[in-house]
């Protein structure tokens, strides 16, 4: 059974490595234990997540979201059968992960295969809690924490990186079909769906951007104040993941919100910098406790 137990999230880990090209640096800061862990709930959410990403239609999206969500409660039950769920059902009992958290992942990629516009910011919020919010959730249980106040930070956290990948992806997801951006702050900056068809950066576009993006910095600040409630063998993981998704934010800035005609990005090499900044920042601050 611990043979079968071990290669489940060796299955896990090579899924992550392979499909998490920005959270994957965060992750390899954890103890192993903790890591294999994480890479379990990340190894959940992607195969949610391509459920409804590649599914050839809403109907067929909807029937394989309907078979996860059938493994998901056998595996919360003792009766997981393949890899993934199999990981999962042991972080479930080591850490206490609690089902409704991963239920809402499930809720919120549902949303994909129906919902392609949001007319406020408070509907797209909702969005981001459920795809976001509870996977930052779910991390903290991992990592550990005392203080109640952690959540609320958690939940912030995920907003501000749910909304970086929404200002990051706007070209991605008018392939799609799908808008995130709220119609309500698109019309009162003059913008409309065929403007960002249009792909061309204009006056207007500035500033509704920068409007974005200041507000995903507020999610950010406030996250931040997570940093102070994990334990400090945890902290390199937070600071890599938040600074590798607020220098996506700097690098919009820095091509004049032009998320139009490139993909926004960080280099292998940039992310092995933070990553290194982190441990460094890391280990000053465990000798100087």
């Amino acid at each position: 059974m611990q043979s079968t137990l071990d290669q489940a999230y060796r299955e896990c880990m090579r899924l992550t490595r392979r499909e998490a090209k920005n959270f994957y640096y965060a992750i390899v800061t954890l103890k192993r234990p903790q890591r294999r862990a994480i890479c379990a709930i990340y190894s959940f959410c992607r195969v949610v997540d391509d459920a409804a990403d590649l599914a050839p239609s809403p109907a067929v999206g909807r029937e394989e979201l309907r078979k996860l969500r059938s493994r998901l409660n056998a595996c919360m039950t003792g009766r997981a059968v393949d890899a993934i769920f199999i990981a999962l059902a042991d972080v479930i009992d080591q850490y206490g992960i609690s089902g409704k958290l991963l239920h809402a992942v499930i809720d919120g990629v549902e949303q994909d295969l129906t919902v392609k516009r949001y007319a406020t910011f408070t509907q797209l919020r909702d969005y981001c809690w459920k795809v976001a919010s509870a996977v930052g959730l779910l991390v903290i249980q991992v990592l550990g924490y005392q203080d109640k106040q952690a959540v609320r930070y958690a939940e912030d956290m995920g907003i501000a990186l749910q909304l970086t990948n929404i200002l990051r992806d706007v070209r991605e997801d008018l392939e799609m079909g799908r808008i995130y951006l709220p119609q309500e702050e698109l019309a009162e900056y003059g913008l409309t769906v065929a403007d960002l068809e249009a792909g061309v950066v204009t006056e207007q576009w500035r500033r509704f951007m920068q409007f974005q993006v200041r507000r995903a910095r507020d999610y950010y600040t406030s996250g931040s104040r997570l940093n102070a409630l994990v334990p400090h063998h945890s902290l390199p993981c937070i600071l890599v993941l938040q600074t590798v998704y607020s220098q996506l934010l700097g690098r919009i800035e820095a091509l004049d919100y032009d998320v139009f005609s490139q993909r926004v990005s960080l280099s292998h090499c940039q992310k092995l910098k933070i990553l290194f900044g982190m441990w460094l920042q890391w280990t000053h601050t465990k000798w100087a406790d």
